[in-house]
Order: C-alpha cells, then structure tokens, then sequence
C-alpha cells in the first residue's frame, strides 16, 4: 500500500465543446477558474475547485498538438467522466511502490497549466505518474504531486451556487467487475478495499472509489439510465457533498434543469445534463 497517496485529488470529464462546457456546468451552479491551457498540448480545461479536490472540464483547442488520446477517449466513448487523478505527498515515493506491485508505471513527468488572471498570468505546475490501461483493467487513473499548491485556489473559485463543497465518491461500472477490483488492491492494498454484495468499494483517503456490475450500478444511482451494459470498464457517476441539498434543488428548479429526489433527499442529475456524467448531491 502507497502511504502518500491522499485520496481524490480531482476527476476529469472530458467534452467536446470546453466553453459550451463550462456554460452548462454554470448552469448546474458551479463557479469555475479562468480557463487553462496545458503548456505545450492541445488541451485546456475549466476547473471547478472544491475544499480540497476539484473537477476538471477537459477539451482540445488546438488538435495539431498532443492530446494525450483525449480525442480518441470523445471518440470511442463519447463525453463524461474520463479519469482519475489521485494526489501524492511524494510522487517518487508513490512511483516506487507503483513500479514494485507490478503497475509498470511512467517516470514522473512535469506539466503546466497556464491561467491567465486579471492581475496577470500565472502557471500551475504539477508533477504526473502514468499507469498503462492494461494495469488499471482500462480505467484512466493517475497520481500526481502539487508543484504550486498556493495557486490552486482562490475564495471566490470556491463560491458554488449549488453549495458544493467536496467530491464524496466516483463509480465505475463494468460487466465484470473482477479485473477493476485486482487493479484496485494492487494499487491501494488489501486492506483499503470492502466488499458489500456485488458494490466493492475502494478508500482512498479523499473520497471513495465504487466498482458495480451495472444493475446494481442503477440501483444505487437511479439518474444513471444505462441502456446496455458498457463494453468496457466506465467512469460514469459523481457524487458530491454540499451543505443543503434543498437549497441545491432550489437552485436547479431555477434553472430549469430536470433532477430527481432520492428517497434521502439526494438531489440526482441525469446524465444528458452534465456532459455525460451522472451527478449527485448530498448531504455532508
């Protein structure tokens, strides 16, 4: 087990169109940053920071340049949840432990994200350890280190009509579930793992990572609409924490955007509203 691993750093949802992106996710009552440009790549993105982890709206503005296959993730599979990022204190540290369970992982790798602010332009820099589709059972899942941490956020960035505050859980769905869940003990460890009927749930610090055969992936989120089974392991639900889901649906109603209730009060978002993603709010 990697002990500087921190859980859920952000997650990533790929889009075809970034500023019809990030008008809609506005529409859903998320405040975002300005828009990023990855130094030397064709993608940039609009990230919606929480507390202490955020989303990432992905798109390729510029598709001469590299991509990092997210032009063929829009192609094969359309939008919605492409990845995992998963934050480590010590990047070495986790690439070691990576390399001796086996995950055959990428050296680290720098990278930028230019934002340009009114008080002027500024760049993000990260560290990036990649694993390979074949160790992951084909989930996009990656660990990176925080160059500049004191850039990251900003109070005003933080400010969600919606009152969301944290990222509480991702699923991924898969016919066979098997592969994911030995992809996840190699990664996390035996002991992070637990296994409730055929919902397996991996803890990882920050937030909770769902493995669920796709009935039971409908069952638990009832917005998700599947129409077959994926034919590949898929990202496809969030769950959000925020401070009162009343107040989450008041803001929704306004907006004109359909939603249902859980019997919990939950606020559940279909798919077609945000990008492909099934979302859900939450108390907490």
């Amino acid at each position: 087990m990697d002990r500087q691993l921190t859980g859920i750093d952000h997650l990533i949802i790929g889009v075809r169109d970034l500023e019809a992106a990030r008008q809609r996710w506005a529409r859903l009552g998320f405040n975002s940053t300005p828009r990023g440009r990855h130094v030397g790549w064709g993608t940039a993105n609009y990230c919606i920071m929480l507390e202490d982890d955020y989303l990432e709206l992905l798109g390729i503005v510029d598709p001469a340049q590299f991509t990092n296959d997210l032009d063929r993730f829009l192609d094969e599979r359309g939008e919605g949840l492409l990845g995992i990022a998963l934050g480590s204190r010590d990047l070495d540290a986790t690439h070691a432990a990576w390399a001796e369970a086996g995950l055959e992982p990428s050296e680290p790798r720098a990278l930028g994200r230019l934002l340009v602010l009114e008080d002027g332009p500024v760049e993000l820099r990260f560290r990036n350890v990649m694993l390979p589709h074949e160790r992951t059972a084909g989930v996009g899942l990656f660990a990176l280190e925080h160059l500049t941490p004191e850039l990251l956020r900003r109070p005003a960035w933080l400010l969600h009509p919606n009152g969301a505050r944290a990222i509480r859980s991702c699923t991924i769905v898969a016919a066979d579930t098997r592969p994911v869940v030995e992809a996840m003990r190699r990664l996390f460890g035996a002991s992070t793992i637990t296994d409730t009927d055929n919902i397996v749930a991996a803890h990882v610090g920050r937030g909770v990572i769902l493995v669920a055969p796709p009935e039971d992936a409908e069952l638990i989120h009832p917005e998700l609409g599947l129409q077959e089974p994926p034919p590949a392991p898929r990202l496809a639900a969030l769950v959000l924490a925020v401070a009162d889901p009343e107040r989450t649906a008041s803001f929704l109603k306004l907006q004109g955007v359909p939603f249902q209730r859980a019997a919990g009060g939950d606020v559940l978002v279909p798919p077609a509203e945000a990008n492909g993603v099934a979302l859900e709010f939450t108390r907490g």
